[in-house]
């Protein structure tokens, strides 16, 4: 009767977030709850196929959460993107972009398209980038007679980029999560010497398929341009240059929005890269970098540096308080045997492990219409990711399916969330239709990607095997 509990809290959990509470006081007290419920039926005498021995093992993983220095990462990697976008290095990008390529058919969309991939692996914060480039562009491609569609649409999918151009929080939150799952994998084959998977490893393996997408992006505004050069004209160069108000010429402006985010995303992963920092260390390193690019542009005062700091530490805690229920919900659903419950649903799946992928990439893709990349990494990448690798899947390719995937599903009507951002930002002429319409192809090319992928998984697993 109650060998499908574990099947039971993650499905009341999911019901619990739907309606809107927050993400670690439900993943916690729905863990509780039904904790509560397995030692109260067991002390009556029923067997609830509950072992309580799982939640004294609370303490250790709360102490490890506090002391993962990879983890270390995140704040000081939102304390960059949130510095970046106060010192309008964002804005001061995109008009240098824009006089470069706006003189093109197409070119304000190419434009956007590289200044979001720039941005992504500036600040890797998904949100941000959308919002940002909504408030900056949106309006500049619309006055240019951009059609509606196109220009919300390469300014989703650009936004989402920051979900997998490294250095992306998803990525290294899910390369803390899938080290301990292949481990934990490779300790069930037997394999008592386990290998490692670092973030590190994600970030290089995010690089090639991160390129593909910017490349793809950029051929499909070209062909639009081509096809229909009324949806994509070209922008005078002069009249730009004085509406965006900028003095001494294209050269500077180059100079001051080019060169700077270029040094610091090199200083950043190139330290990984090159094996010289951790991404915990390149993380530091952007920070300072972020730092000292606000107040080379004179944008650092003590107000500003006030929200920088409060900001960082609100996106800090709640990733934090989120794993901490993450924590107490993976113990309860292993108490109520959801591993070897995974793993009997898996093992009998037809299709095999190819079968079993499809499942969890399909139940991944819906999950994130109603849950952020966080709860996803913390709450199913552990419960499938054993299973999944312990069946053989290469972990780095796995991590870059899954980013891909969230990412895709953050764009896809009704209910992605790069979708509600940029409609927060959007001007009311512009219809929701319109930006659902736009996101449409940039959905079907990176559907292609995934389809890519798992055909020649070498495009994630080439580039760090070289390292």
């Amino acid at each position: 009767m109650f060998e499908y509990m574990a099947l039971v809290l993650f499905a009341v959990i999911c019901i619990v977030l739907m309606f809107g509470y927050p993400v670690a006081l439900s993943l916690a007290g729905t863990a509780l709850a039904f904790a509560g419920l397995g030692m109260g039926l067991e002390s009556l005498g029923i067997d609830a196929n509950f072992d309580s021995a799982f939640l004294s093992a609370l303490p250790n993983r709360l102490y490890g959460i506090m002391s993962n220095s990879t983890l270390l990462a995140v704040p000081l990697f939102v304390l960059m993107g949130v510095l970046l976008e106060k010192s309008k290095v964002a804005e001061t990008l995109l008009d240098a972009m824009a006089l470069l390529f706006g003189s093109l058919r197409g070119g304000l969309g190419i434009s956007v398209t590289i200044v979001g991939m720039m941005l992504a692996a500036s600040t890797g914060i998904v949100g941000a980038t959308v919002v940002t480039m909504g408030l900056l562009s949106l309006p500049t491609m619309l006055k240019r007679g951009y059609s509606q569609s196109l220009a919300t649409g390469t300014i989703c999918a650009t936004g989402t980029l920051g979900q997998i151009i490294p250095p992306s929080i998803a990525l290294v939150l899910l390369g803390d999560v899938l080290s301990s799952a292949y481990q934990q994998a490779q300790l069930a084959m037997g394999i008592f010497s386990p290998k490692t998977v670092s973030v590190g490893d994600l970030f290089m393996g995010a690089i090639v398929p991160g390129l593909i997408l910017v490349a793809l992006y950029i051929i499909y505004v070209a062909v639009i341009a081509w096809l229909r050069p009324s949806a994509a004209p070209p922008a005078d160069r002069q009249e730009l240059m004085e509406e965006l108000g900028h003095q001494g010429g294209l050269g500077l402006l180059l100079l001051k929005g080019l060169v700077p985010p270029i040094v610091l995303i090199v200083a950043v992963l190139g330290s990984i890269l090159g094996g010289f920092a951790t991404p915990t260390e390149a993380s530091a390193v952007g920070a300072f970098g972020a730092l000292i690019l606000a107040l080379a542009y004179r944008k650092l005062d003590f107000a500003t540096l006030k929200e920088v700091v409060r900001s960082t530490t609100h996106v800090t805690t709640m990733v934090f308080l989120i794993l901490i229920g993450a924590a107490l919900f993976s113990l309860v659903f292993r108490a109520y045997g959801g591993e070897e419950l995974v793993v009997h649903l898996f093992d009998n799946m037809p299709g095999g492990v190819v079968g079993a992928t499809i499942i969890v990439m399909l139940v991944i893709f819906l999950l994130g219409f109603i849950l952020d990349f966080i709860e996803i990494t913390f709450v199913v990448v552990p419960i499938v990711g054993p299973v999944l690798l312990a069946m053989g899947l290469d972990p780095i390719w796995l991590g870059i399916m899954i980013a891909i995937n969230l990412q895709t599903s953050f764009l896809t009507p009704p209910f992605g969330f790069a979708l509600f951002y940029l409609r927060g930002v959007a001007p009311d002429t512009v219809p929701t239709t319109a930006i659902y319409r736009g996101v449409v192809p940039f959905i079907v090319l990176q559907l292609g990607m995934l389809v890519a992928l798992a055909f020649v998984p070498e495009l994630a697993t080439w580039l760090p095997a070289q390292f």
